[in-house]
C-alpha cells in the first residue's frame, strides 16, 4: 500500500487548498490551509506562494496549515526554516501537518526531512506536529508543554528519532502516532529504543499509542503484554504491520486489555484462530482485524507503507 489520496480533514477542520486571489470561506479561522506547489517549483516560487497567502488570509487567521509540496521534494528539503521565521506572523497556529503528499506526488521514504524539533521551539502554543517522510529526519529531546498530538508518518522511522520523542517531556501528549515501518528504509529503531515511553513514567496524559507499519510488530506486542503503559491507555494501535500469532498470542498472555476502547490491528498476518481469540477474550473492546494478509511463498510477511 501506497499513501494515494490526501486528508480532507485536519486537526478537527476541513481542509481548503489555498489558491490565490480565490474566494476564502467565510471563516478562514475555521478550516485547516493546505499550501502546495507545483513539483517542479522553486523554493522561491514555494516562499511567494506563502506570503501572497498570508497577505490574502491573514496570518492571525491561520489556526491550522497542511504543507504539502514545496516543490520537488526528492530534492529539496522541508520548509521547516521557513516556517520557524514566520512564527511571530502565525500567533494563532495550533496545528501543523508537514508533509502531506500522495505517493504520486513523492514517495514517503523519499520526502526530504530535517530536523523538526525547532518548530515546536517557535511554537510554544502548537497542540497538533504531524510529520511525514523521514529522509534526513530528526528529532532531539525536548520539553513543550502544550503538544497533544504528535505523529511521524514514515516508511521507516530512524532510531534517533524514536529516542528523541522517547526522551522528551511533552505533559499535554495524549496522543502518539510512530509509523515504525522498515530497516530498508531508515526503520532502525528496536524495542529498546521505545523503553522510556512504554514504562509510563512520561507522557502522563497519553491515552492513544499507535505504533504502526512495524516490521518488528510482534516483537512490539511482547513488549506491550507487559509494559505499565498500556493500562493507561484506551487506544493501543498496531495497525499496518506484519503482526502474526507470536505477537498476538503474547498481547493474550500479557496484563489484561479489556479497559481498551480499541485495539487496531488491521492489516495483520494472524491465522482465523488467533483472530477468534482476541475477539472473544476482549468483550467489550472494539477489534479491527479488517485487512487481513498472507504471507508469499516464502514466508515474506510486509508493512503496509514502505518506500
Amino acid at each position: 500500500m501506497t499513501i494515494s489520496t490526501h486528508v480532507t480533514e485536519f486537526a478537527g477542520r476541513p481542509v481548503v487548498v489555498f489558491e490565490p486571489e480565490a474566494a476564502l470561506p467565510p471563516d478562514p479561522g475555521a478550516v485547516a490551509w493546505k499550501l502546495t506547489a507545483d513539483y517542479d517549483d522553486s523554493v522561491e516560487d514555494f516562499t511567494r506562494l506563502v506570503e501572497q497567502f498570508l497577505h490574502e488570509v491573514g496570518p492571525d487567521a491561520v489556526q491550522a496549515l497542511i504543507i504539502g509540496q514545496w516543490g520537488s521534494a526528492y530534492e529539496e528539503v522541508a520548509p521547516v526554516e521557513l516556517l520557524v521565521g514566520l512564527a511571530p506572523r502565525l500567533t494563532g497556529l495550533r496545528a501543523l501537518f508537514l508533509g502531506e503528499m500522495t505517493s504520486e506526488e513523492c514517495e514517503i521514504s523519499w520526502i526530504k526531512q530535517t530536523d523538526v524539533t525547532p518548530l515546536l521551539a517557535a511554537y510554544p502554543e502548537l497542540e497538533t506536529l504531524r510529520v511525514r517522510g523521514s529522509d534526513g529526519l530528526a528529532f532531539t529531546p525536548t520539553r513543550h508543554p502544550a503538544l497533544r498530538e504528535l505523529a511521524f508518518e514514515s516508511g521507516g522511522l530512524p532510531a534517533t528519532v524514536v529516542r528523541g520523542v522517547a526522551e522528551s517531556d511533552l505533559p499535554a501528549l495524549t496522543h502518539l502516532e510512530l509509523w515504525l515501518g522498515t530497516d530498508e528504509y531508515f526503520g532502525d529503531a528496536g524495542v529498546a529504543d521505545l523503553a522510556p515511553i512504554l514504562a509510563g513514567t512520561r507522557l502522563p496524559e497519553l491515552g492513544y499509542l499507535g505504533l504502526r507499519d512495524a516490521e518488528i510488530a510482534d516483537q512490539v506486542a511482547a513488549a506491550l503484554a507487559g509494559a505499565p503503559v498500556v493500562a493507561r491507555l484506551h487506544t493501543l494501535d498496531l495497525s499496518l504491520g506484519i503482526l502474526g500469532d507470536e505477537g498476538a498470542a503474547a498481547l493474550l498472555a500479557g496484563q489484561p486489555l479489556t479497559h481498551l476502547r480499541r485495539l487496531d490491528l488491521h492489516h495483520h498476518y494472524l491465522s482465523p484462530d488467533l483472530a477468534a481469540r482476541l475477539v472473544e477474550e476482549l468483550p467489550g473492546v472494539e477489534v479491527d482485524l479488517s485487512d487481513a494478509e498472507e504471507a508469499d511463498q516464502d514466508g515474506d510477511r510486509y508493512v503496509a507503507v514502505a518506500e
